[in-house]
């Protein structure tokens, strides 16, 4: 890794980050949630170069990749255990998007309305999936 005042070599500045340490920390920046854009800045260099090295070096990807996916699999644990506790928002969202062919939106419905008759059928089938977990 670079250190301060510290040229960077003419082998080009894509090789720091292409080092354990610097695969490493891509990989925590991108489990803290930076976008692309954020992480861009942090390395010093303009997003479309960085896209440039994510298609260049498979590594950067996979370092990327790999720190999202970490995230994503928390936020889906705590979505689900929200659902499973009784939130009903969640239990919508989960459904609405797992089991699309059979908890759709009707088109005449508002987007804000929830009808209570599929509420409380939401709500006892999700009861019955906890039983069966």
């Amino acid at each position: 890794m670079k250190k301060s005042g510290e040229s960077i070599v003419a082998k080009g500045k894509y090789q720091e980050w292409l080092e354990p340490d610097g695969l490493l920390l891509l990989e925590g920046w991108a489990r803290d949630g930076l976008t692309d854009e954020q992480l861009a800045e942090k390395m010093e260099i303009s997003p479309s170069t960085l896209y440039e090295w994510k298609v260049k070096y498979p590594e950067i990807s996979e370092a990327l990749k790999k720190g999202k996916e970490v995230v994503d699999y928390q936020v889906e644990n705590a979505l689900l255990n929200k659902a499973l506790g009784g939130d009903t928002t969640a239990q919508i969202f989960w459904l609405k998007n797992r089991r699309p062919d059979k908890w759709r939106d009707k088109p005449a419905e508002s987007a804000y309305t929830v009808n209570r008759s599929e509420d409380d059928a939401l709500t006892e089938s999700l009861k019955e999936l906890a039983k069966e977990l």
